[in-house]
């Protein structure tokens, strides 16, 4: 399986996903620039990642707390995610995000 990231300077990376895993977890492990400050706990917004419209409806639902971490990131727009609380799975093969500004 795999996610395309594009980072703040609009740079692609074609990484490798693993089910189970966290986006977030794999963009770190990649060594893009992704904060993840609270390591994957929804404590903290800094894993923002846009998600591109066409993935959008393949995502679980934003739970409570991601919605109110996501009212504390800078720049939210309505594909705004926090990779933290994307678990990658086979029907995200192909996902395609891009870094939110920190």
């Amino acid at each position: 399986m795999k996610i395309i990231v594009t980072d703040r300077d609009g740079e692609v990376s074609e990484l490798r996903g693993i089910a189970g895993w966290q986006l977030m977890e794999l963009i770190r492990d990649e060594g893009l620039p992704i904060l993840a400050e609270c390591g994957g706990c929804c404590a903290c917004a800094t894993c923002h990642v846009y998600v591109d419209e066409e993935w959008l409806d393949k995502l679980e639902a934003k739970n409570e707390e991601e919605i109110d971490m996501l009212d504390l990131a800078f720049e939210v727009q309505d594909n705004s995610r926090l990779s933290c609380q994307i678990t990658m799975t086979e029907r995200l093969d192909g996902l395609r995000v891009t870094l939110a500004p920190e």
